[in-house]
Formats: structure tokens, C-alpha cells, sequence
């Protein structure tokens, strides 16, 4: 039984639900997004979305939570959108923006430029004293998060002195160096 897929889903004011055949269109003020779907059944009844499966084959119980999950985050994204913060610590890390480019120095030979999708609003800053931050905002929270771990991925944080890029907030697991 899918706990996840059973419960309701509430539509703020200012998000428009359309469905067409096995297709969900979800739209509000920051944008909008679609998800094809199967196996499930989406009743909308007075701003409530509820999902129904048609059958209980296991395969089919795990798209019920899935499809639940998915429609949930369309709704939240375009209602009030997502934010993902990374953060670089490094001496002489350093993260600029140009236009839907981010241009990172994080200790090679040469500067990463990153192309940003055009649904991603990027911004950096960079404070004396503390580490640069970069703060993504996006109403596709699949999309975000794709383009933070790409970003994270050019230098993950290493488990010695925990220089890298790394989420805010993110615990490093720390490894004793040499002992003499």
C-alpha cells in the first residue's frame, strides 16, 4: 500500500491543472511544467488532486508514490519554486556570472565555464571572510537538481582538509592524515 501515493495533493490559487490523454499540464506564475503518466488514474476535484492505481502489481503500487511525488513538486515549483545554495571552500575558489554562464576558478590550470539551462536563475556572491556561494532558483526541481550536482561535480569535496564544492549546509566526512 503507497502511503505517498494516497494522499491528497492541494492546489494553491493561481495554479491551472489541465489533462490531456496520459499527459498532466501544471502552470502558475513561475512557469510550467508537464509529466506524461501511466498505470494511474488522476481525479481533480475542487483544487484536490488524488491519484488512483489501476491495478496492484507491485511495479504499478511504486508509480502510484512516484506519480504522487511528481505532480506534488510541479505544484509547489510553479506555485513557489525551488532553491538549491553550493558552496566553495578553497583558497582562491572563486564563482562569477555571465549572462547564463558560470565561469568557476577552483585551482586547475584553466576557468570551468558552465551554460546554465534558460529555466535556471542563477546568482553569486562573494563576502571577505567567507567562502563563495552560488544560489540556483528554478521551478523544475528535477532540472535543479541535475544542475547542482553537475556543478558540485567539477570538484566534490575531498575528505582530507574538505576543500571542494559542496552543498550549504552539507556535512564533509573527515579522514585522519598522516600519522607520524
Amino acid at each position: 500500500m503507497s502511503r505517498i501515493g494516497n494522499s491528497p495533493i492541494k492546489v494553491p490559487e493561481g495554479v491551472n491543472i489541465n489533462l490531456q490523454d496520459k499527459k498532466i499540464i501544471v502552470s502558475g506564475k513561475l512557469g510550467s511544467l508537464e509529466q506524461d503518466f501511466k498505470d494511474v488514474n488522476i481525479n481533480i476535484e475542487k483544487n484536490i488532486i488524488t491519484l488512483s492505481r489501476n491495478s496492484e502489481a507491485n511495479d504499478i503500487k511504486s508509480k502510484h508514490g512516484l506519480y504522487r511525488s511528481l505532480i506534488s513538486n510541479m505544484v509547489k515549483g510553479v506555485s513557489s519554486g525551488f532553491t538549491k545554495e553550493l558552496e566553495l571552500v578553497g583558497v582562491g575558489y572563486r564563482a562569477a556570472v555571465q549572462g547564463q554562464r558560470l565561469d568557476l576558478s577552483l585551482g586547475f590550470s584553466h576557468n570551468i565555464l558552465f551554460e546554465i539551462a534558460p529555466e535556471i536563475k542563477i546568482e553569486t556572491t562573494s563576502e571577505k571572510g567567507k567562502n563563495p556561494t552560488i544560489k540556483l532558483t528554478s521551478h523544475d526541481k528535477q532540472l535543479l537538481g541535475f544542475v547542482a550536482a553537475k556543478i558540485r561535480s567539477f570538484r566534490k569535496p575531498e575528505p582530507y582538509k574538505g576543500k571542494g564544492i559542496r552543498f550549504l549546509g552539507e556535512q564533509v566526512r573527515r579522514k585522519a592524515g598522516k600519522s607520524a
